[in-house]
């Protein structure tokens, strides 16, 4: 049985986009032009399941592309599987969405509760760009942004949790005292529960089938659980009244 608990952790590291900002109602409506001009009649899961499909793919081949012309690429791959005229400004528009992309209800004023506890930390597989403007709508500021495009590669890739180990010790905290905190499995819970690090998973799609923008993932228990970053600050204040 996990004996861990909330309050022996001194860093807790975020993925972002799943995580922290609605990446599927963002990526799903950014598709809208695309789906239009299409007459694509998929549902928004199988949509979210193809596009997981080629950003997976997308990011394994080209780990050094940022990810706003990842993102103009990976429309370009859904225009010819949906057998779209191809549209060079729908794509490049697609790739600058992310800044446009909202945040879940409960973000801003989780983070500013566990900003009090914890020092906190974004790994995330966008560009740094993108980040900083989507980052007001996360009401705090972050001790260190980790991102893809400095790290080389893209998650699920073990070297973007190494570089995340490494940064965090130069930081004063050891791999035993960080907490990554996450919605995607394949992404996240499964590389870092592999390199040893205790993880925290936020359930964002509890109650939906399927596995929406993310591909499935390889078997992986997580040491936490809540359904949102609000479940997952009631955890944490239970342990602080107990």
């Amino acid at each position: 049985m996990n004996n861990m608990k909330l309050t022996d952790f001194e860093a807790l590291t975020f993925d972002c986009y799943g995580t922290l900002i609605d990446w599927e109602t963002g990526l799903y409506n950014s598709l809208q032009p695309l789906l239009q001009a299409g007459a694509v009649t998929l549902g928004r899961d199988e949509v979210l399941a193809v596009f997981a499909r080629h950003e997976a793919a997308q990011e394994a081949a080209t780990p050094r592309m940022i990810y706003s012309e990842l993102l103009a690429e990976v429309h370009r791959r859904l225009a010819g599987e949906w057998g779209v005229k191809a549209d060079e400004e729908r794509a490049v528009a697609f790739g600058k969405s992310v800044p446009d992309w909202p945040e879940f209800p409960d973000t801003q004023a989780s983070l500013q509760y566990l900003q009090r506890y914890y020092k906190l930390v974004i790994l995330s597989n966008v560009d740094r760009a993108s980040f900083r403007l989507s980052l007001p709508k996360l009401g705090v500021e972050f001790d260190a942004v980790l991102t893809a495009e400095e790290i080389g590669s893209y998650k699920p890739d073990r070297r973007n949790f190494h570089y995340m180990i490494e940064k965090l010790g130069e930081m004063g905290v050891p791999k035993e005292r960080i907490l990554h905190t996450a919605q995607s499995l394949f992404h996240d819970h499964v590389p870092a529960k592999e390199l040893g690090l205790a993880t925290a998973w936020i359930n964002r799609r509890h109650g939906k089938t399927g596995t929406g923008a993310t591909k499935v993932a390889a078997p992986v228990t997580p040491d936490f659980v809540a359904n949102t970053l609000a479940d997952f600050v009631a955890q944490h204040q239970a342990l602080k009244r107990a």
